[in-house]
């Protein structure tokens, strides 16, 4: 089976309180948007996605530079916002069945989605919920006076996302019976016999203000993990000089069985260790003749693309070049765009700072240069 994934985000984020709305609020240097994409991405039969937004958040769509995701304007309320959606998908050669998720739930777990991919094999919609478990009390305003009454749990539930349709069919109710619609898509089942429910997540609440965003990030501090790397390599004649994936001029260069960058190899090793993935030795030994020269940029590529498939991204990285010569500071600003873009990461996520020896040891007397990182990942699972 097939399925196409729609990601609304097109709300102005008012209980928020916030300039920046609640799509683009980020963790970890990945926005709601993203995560909920990360997410998605792990499962091959989500052949197609779209992401509905806010017009006014056009700059901010078009600065997180998202890749394969089709875009859609949203309308005034959410039945608008996903009725646009389908109706663009309904024109199109799209999958037959359509998950409608709210960008405000990222916490799912990839175990949630993949029951409801499989649960829809046998089902014409599937949605998870959970059990109300608090007391619930409601106010009874009558003429006289106001006052409140007990409701029985047992006949109320939650509704959470992703949730599964047809396309087709949800597409047609949306259409005929929108005035209907109440809070989510399966208001609009007249009978809810045609609902296959599925036990939801209780990680998998809506964020809906400052402090829900805060139980959101505490999460996922839970989840970081901190790695170290450091690397040294002696400076001779007849070698290049690499720092940082950059060639630096000079009339010494790095000797190494790559091209001895000491910069993207303490990197390289401390996002593996941040990872649990061992060392750059295991993956590109130094006793192997085709890693000889090899170009420190594409260690570092292979890398980031092996724990991105596990399921790790970069958090932060904060580096200290260990070198008499040459001065860091001339270099550090394209030296941070490099590795942002090797890591696929923002520029403001990486920190840089050049240090000397006074002179002293085999660093100070420019036989050397060394390098150590610290960095930490987060898991999005």
């Amino acid at each position: 089976m097939s399925f196409c994934l729609i990601i609304l985000a097109a709300g102005n984020s008012h209980r928020f309180r916030s300039n920046i709305g609640k799509p683009y609020q980020k963790i970890g240097g990945k926005s709601l948007i993203e995560i909920n994409l990360i997410k998605a991405r792990k499962f091959k039969e989500i052949r197609k996605i779209v992401l509905v937004y806010n017009k006014k958040d056009s700059k901010r769509v078009s600065s997180l530079k998202l890749k394969n995701i089709n875009l859609v304007i949203g309308g005034k309320n959410r039945q608008r916002s996903t009725f646009n959606a389908l109706k663009y998908l309904i024109n199109q050669k799209s999958p037959t069945n359509i998950l409608i998720h709210d960008v405000a739930r990222p916490n799912f777990s990839t175990k949630l989605l993949s029951s409801i991919l499989r649960n829809m094999r046998n089902a014409r919609a599937v949605v998870p919920k959970i059990k109300v478990q608090d007391a619930i009390k409601q106010v009874i305003d009558s003429s006289k006076e106001e006052y409140i009454v007990s409701k029985k749990r047992k006949s109320l539930f939650l509704t959470q996302t992703p949730q599964c349709f047809n396309l087709k069919e949800i597409f047609h109710l949306h259409k005929t019976n929108a005035a209907k619609y109440k809070d989510d898509d399966i208001s609009l089942y007249m009978d809810l016999n045609k609902i296959k429910f599925i036990e939801g997540e209780k990680r998998n609440f809506k964020i809906t203000d400052q402090s829900d965003f805060e139980i959101l990030r505490n999460i996922y501090k839970s989840k970081q993990s901190v790695g170290i790397g450091f690397d040294v390599h002696r400076l001779v004649p007849g070698r290049k000089l690499f720092l940082a994936g950059l060639r630096i001029k000079s009339k010494l260069g790095t000797l190494g069985h790559s091209d001895g960058d000491p910069v993207l190899h303490s990197v390289t090793d401390a996002i593996l260790g941040a990872c649990k993935m061992g060392d750059i030795g295991q993956m590109f030994s130094d006793k192997s003749k085709k890693f000889k020269n090899i170009r420190s940029t594409i260690i570092l590529k292979h890398v980031v693309k092996q724990i991105k498939s596990e399921g790790y991204f970069i958090n932060n990285i904060d580096i200290n070049i260990i070198t008499q010569t040459p001065k860091i500071k001339n270099f550090k600003n394209k030296m941070v765009n490099n590795i942002a873009n090797l890591c696929e990461i923002s520029k403001d996520q990486i920190n840089i700072k050049g240090k000397t020896t006074e002179k002293l040891g085999v660093i100070g007397k420019e036989k050397a240069i060394a390098c150590e990182v610290i960095c930490s990942v987060i898991k999005y699972d």
